[in-house]
Formats: structure tokens, sequence, C-alpha cells
């Protein structure tokens, strides 16, 4: 498959680099205290933190796994759009609002406020850092796995390098500018993805007279499927299993997304609870409309690119978006196509290092090692620190995971976070009687059953696309543990709450009346 032209796709994305390094640097001149660097000062508009949310919300895999996934598996692809975009709807309706009101830096401090501190804030920490080291991992080896494609890098060398560049970047927008830098770069990504993305599908949907029918019967003709590509099951339908199967994923998308700690964190960039609402509606109606383009570039990829061209190009399922740029517009749309998916990743992982920074710091740093009585600046000094630290972890991971599965990863992270997060953060805002032993019990066990259950899947051995090649030790025979792993994260948390009497009625009224209303969240959020 011709890439076109390897050097412009560099010189674009290299563009990008020099633009938002420049408005980093300007930015961290504001940066003066732990607040700005935790929630940017609480600065932002919903409007700006929506653009912001979609940015850090839309990673490489929903940007090239979905188009991918529709071109060559038709309406069950389109199925991960309408998951990722339901799961919006959890987080508008159930998390955002109690969850700004009564947070001040990281999930951690909604979950431990009327708890024991320190039992909480580790266990807090420890499904974050979790969540985001496997959503860095994944993010760090799509980046190699893309070089190959679009920069024309097919050595194993040179793809562990441009990995190493990413991640030293990630590094320096997060060192530098903080929450503020990282949300800047994040709404210039989510700009060009959605601008990119909505010109693709504009231009496709004129040529087929902007009639949806005439683009489906294209597809439908030119793939190998024929007419089963607008009909659901065809990639989940073929047994029993798949189908429960494609119910565990489906769980794991829906639910995930109001437990994943990089998202939770941008909440608290808003100054009001209001504008934490309009943040999320600004986010849906992004997210919403880049998943309808994924529909029609899907569709139009398998015509103009081919189903058995996309499953047997560098990179599989994940060429589809980038070749079908190439059909369209040549070297130029494919080379800024190229840029806009390695910014997707630069910016992702920048949200994801300042999450982890931040947990690590406030929450075990702080809050448990120091008791809650470390300095601002030295709270801070120490995220920096935790920064460089994570950034060079994932990418030595990403390096050694260059050739492993990536949707392994992301899937792992959604049931972490669904499983071990979610049921704590609702019993903590929805329930009178919920306690430390509750919410330990719901972390650690969600933790650990999703960690197990994939460990035993096919995912990681005993079928042809397992991490492991040739070895075969899979006993769970789902490649997503959701379906378990979720009910059981729930179950922990009610079991562990009725087995202990604690219960604290002063702070479950001031977190009830703080969650509903907003009162004292921001002279909180001042200290």
């Amino acid at each position: 498959m011709d890439v076109g032209n390897p050097w412009l796709n560099i010189g674009i994305f290299l563009l990008f680099v020099v633009v938002t390094l420049v408005i980093v640097v300007r930015v961290s001149r504001t940066t003066t205290s732990v607040g700005d660097f935790y929630h940017g000062g609480r600065s932002f508009s919903g409007r700006q933190n929506g653009i912001a949310i979609a940015g850090d919300y839309l990673s490489a895999a929903s940007f090239l796994g979905i188009v991918g996934a529709v071109a060559l598996y038709g309406y069950d692809g389109l199925l991960y759009s309408v998951g990722f975009l339901v799961a919006w709807l959890v987080a508008l309706l159930l998390v955002a609002e109690p969850l700004r009101n009564t947070g001040k830096y990281t999930m951690a401090d909604v979950l431990s406020f009327r708890m024991k501190q320190r039992p909480v804030r580790t266990a807090a920490a420890t499904s974050t850092l979790a969540i985001t080291f496997f959503y860095l991992l994944a993010q760090m080896a799509g980046a190699g796995a893309l070089v190959s494609l679009l920069l024309g890098v097919e050595s194993r060398a040179g793809q562990s390098l441009v990995i190493a560049i990413v991640g030293a970047l990630m590094i320096v927008y997060v060192m530098i500018g903080g929450m503020k830098g990282t949300t800047w770069v994040q709404i210039i990504k989510a700009v060009l993805l959605i601008a990119a993305v909505g010109v693709m599908t504009v231009w496709i949907m004129a040529s087929n007279g902007f009639n949806l029918s005439a683009l489906l019967g294209r597809a439908v003709d030119a793939h190998p499927e024929g007419g089963a590509i607008l009909e659901p099951m065809l990639q989940y339908g073929t047994s029993d299993t798949s189908k429960i199967g494609f119910v565990s994923l489906a769980i794991a998308l829906v639910f995930g997304a109001a437990g994943l700690p990089h998202v939770l964190m941008r909440f608290y960039t808003v100054p009001s609870a209001k504008e934490a609402r309009r943040s999320v509606v600004w986010a849906i109606s992004l997210i919403g409309f880049f998943y309808l383009c994924t529909l029609v570039l899907g569709y139009a990829a398998v015509y103009l690119v081919g189903a058995d061209t996309i499953r047997n190009a560098p990179g599989g399922s994940n060429a589809a978006a980038p070749a079908l740029a190439y059909e369209l517009g040549g070297t130029l749309l494919l080379g800024i196509i190229a840029a806009v998916a390695f910014a997707t990743i630069l910016a992702v992982v920048a949200g994801l290092t300042i999450t982890a920074s931040a947990s690590f710091a406030h929450d075990v740093y702080n809050g448990v090692l120091k008791e809650g009585k470390a300095s601002p600046e030295k709270e801070v000094k120490v995220a920096r620190r935790t920064a460089v630290v994570i950034g060079a972890i994932s990418i030595v991971g990403g390096i050694l995971a260059a050739e492993q599965n990536v949707a392994f990863l992301v899937s792992l992270a959604f049931a972490i976070a669904a499983s071990a997060n979610l049921p704590s953060i609702l019993f903590s805002l929805y329930w009178k009687r919920f306690n430390t032993r509750g919410s330990t019990w719901s972390i650690y066990g969600g933790l650990l059953s999703a960690l197990l259950l994939i460990t035993f899947s096919p995912v990681v051995s005993g079928s042809e696309t397992a991490m492991i090649a040739g070895a075969d030790f899979a006993w769970f025979p789902l490649s997503n543990p959701a379906i378990v792993s979720v009910p059981l994260g729930f179950f922990l948390a009610w079991l562990g709450t009725v087995t202990s009497k604690e219960h604290n009625d002063a702070k479950q009224a001031e977190m009830e009346v703080r969650s509903m209303t907003g009162a004292g969240a921001e002279r909180a959020a001042s200290h």
C-alpha cells in the first residue's frame, strides 16, 4: 500500500508539535499554584472543556480502529461507536455534576470524602495507575504500529524511536504546562481531528449525491460479505460464546467511560457545576458527530479501498482511515490525516500522564505518605517527577508491546474502570450507608477480577490472535471480563458495606448537600 510522502507526513506532524509547544510554554507562565497544575485554575469554560474532553476521549483507537471495524464488519463495527457515545449519557446524568461539586483534584477526593482517607486513597490511586498504565501502553503501542504505515518506517528500531519521541513530548507537555497546557493541546487536537473527519465525510457524501442509500449500496456491492454488512452479528454472531462476549464488551464500553480517571479529572477544570454539565453536552455533541462520520468513512473505505486490501495492509484494520484519505485526496490529505493520527495519540497520552501523576502526588504522596501535610509546592514537584517516571515506563512498555494486541489493552482499561471505579463512585454519591470497607472491596475486587479473567482469556493465550503465541492456558472463554467483573464490583461494594458498622452521618449529609447543590465546593477548591 502506497503511503504517499513520509517526509510530508513528518513535516505536518512537526508543525503541530511546534505550534502546541509554543502555546504550552506561553500557558506555563500562568501555572503558578497546585490548582493551576492539576485543574488549570478552574479557568476553562464549559465549551472549552467540552472540546478538550472530546480531544481526550477520541483516541487513536476511536479514529483508526472504528473506521476499520466498520469497513470490515459493517454494522457490528458501528456498535463500538454506539457504546462509546451512550457511555457519555451515564457520565452526564449520574457523575459529572456531583463529582465536580464534591472533589478537588482527583477521583479519590470523592471516594474518600466521608470515609477513612488512607485505605480509600490508596485503593483509588492503585486503580487509577492501573487503568492509566494500560491505556498509555495501548496508545504508545498504537504509535509504533502506525509508523510502518504512515511514515514508511518498517524496522523495529524505527518504531521504537517514534514511541520514545511521543513519550518525550508527552513528558514535556505535562512538565511545562500542567493541566492548562495539556488542555490546550487537547482542544487543538480535537478541532483538527473533527475538522479532518468532517471534511472527508462531506467529500464522500457529495460524491454520492448526499444519498446515504447510494453509499451503502456501493459498499454492499464491493464487500465480500455483501448485504451482511448492513445487518447485526456479522462479527459477533458466529457462536453463543461470541454473542455473550459482545454483551460483555458493551458493558465495558458503556460503563467504563464514566469511571475513566483521565476523563473524570476534566470535570475539575471548570468553575461551576453548570459549566460541568455544559462541558459534557458539548462533548456529547462533538463525539456524536464524530462517530456518525465514522459510519460514512467506514462504508466508503469498503468500495474505495477494499476490505481485503485493508485486512492485509500494515496495521490491519487501522489502515482503513489513512488509506481512504490517500484515495480521496492523495499525498496531501494522507499527510494531514497522518499528522492528526499522531496528534491524537500525543494529546491522549498527555492527558493520561497528568492524571496518573496527579493521582500519585495528591493521593499517595500527600494523602497517604504525608497524611495531607505536604506543601503545595512539594506536591507539584512530586507530580512533575512522577510524570517523568510514568513517561519512561510507558516508553519502555510501548516498545515491548509494539507488536501486541492494542485492542486488548484498551478493553482492559475500560473493563477495570467499569469494574473497580464506577461502583465506588456511584455508591459514594448516592448510597448513604456506603463505607470504607465497601469502597476498598469494590475497587480491589473489581481490579483483580478483571486482571485475572483477562489473563486467562483467549486474548492472552489459546487463540490465533493471542498475545502469547503458541501458549494455551485460557479457561475463561470471553475476550472481555466485564460481564463478570462489573457485577462482582457492585456486589463486593454492597457486601463490604453491610458487613461493616462504620457510618459517618455528618460527613454523609455534608457530601449529599455539596454533591447536589455545589455549596462549599468553591471554598474547598481554593484551599
